[in-house]
């Protein structure tokens, strides 16, 4: 149960959790299972060099991850969080990462400590388990069955599934009516503030690891109803 566990300094507890209820976990990607930091930045300095532009700093890309393809393609372009670049650059640079993402989304991705086991643990317990991501179709699919988490998933909602995607509750909300559950029972982890407001909107709970994306700020600051050190940390809240 979760008062007999032992709490971190950054953790933070929401009463209102009752682990033990949770019949459905939704788990990000980018940032909470895979870190696919790599690969976004080596095809968004590609993209670079085919158009004749400076690349980037690598380091810069894991601050520009969280928001979609699109977002991020603009940000590579820009140097910026939220310039706009010209309508005909970004088509074209649009084209060019899109070709070479295809080819090399899960290159250089790599599954974090303790997701693997994470997801054994809490398919033994029979928890429904579903992937909610902003990443595009087929980008989706191709990652998760390269890192070998195909099989525990009995859905994926990717960016372009719903209309809508995180932080609106509509990918939220598709996947409990696909198990046709309850919201109340239902548990996003996730990284950033992204996930938190989906899932506050939603009316699901909100667990969060600390070393994802979330465009270099302190995951707790979004009010999560937890944060958890590592996936593995997950795991003890339903022992």
């Amino acid at each position: 149960m979760l008062s007999s566990q032992k709490q971190s300094d950054n953790s933070l507890v929401s009463s209102k959790i009752i682990f033990d209820q949770i019949e459905l976990i939704l788990f990000d990607l980018d940032g909470t299972l895979v870190d696919s930091v790599g690969d976004l930045a080596w095809c968004g300095n590609e993209m670079l060099r085919a158009l004749e532009m400076p690349a980037r700093d690598p380091a810069s890309a894991r601050n520009w991850v969280g928001n979609g393809i699109v977002r991020f393609v603009k940000r590579v372009l820009t140097n910026d969080m939220d310039a706009e670049p010209e309508e005909g650059l970004f088509r074209a640079g649009f084209t060019i990462f899109s070709d070479l993402y295809a080819v090399h989304a899960s290159d250089r991705s790599e599954v974090y400590p303790g997701a693997v086991e994470t997801l054994q643990y809490l398919s033994r317990l029979q928890i429904r388990l579903a992937c909610v991501t902003n990443k595009p179709e087929p980008y989706t699919s191709q990652l998760i069955a390269a890192m070998g988490l195909d099989s525990f998933f009995e859905l994926v909602v990717a960016g372009d599934t719903t209309a809508r995607k995180k932080p609106d509750p509509m990918p939220l909300h598709y996947a409990a009516d696909f198990f046709m559950l309850d919201y109340a029972k239902c548990l996003m982890v996730g990284d950033s503030s992204n996930d938190v407001v989906a899932a506050r909107a939603a009316g699901f709970a909100i667990v969060c690891v600390p070393y994802g994306y979330n465009h270099g700020q302190d995951i707790g600051e979004s009010g999560p109803d937890r944060v958890v050190g590592n996936l593995i940390e997950l795991t003890e809240l339903f022992n």
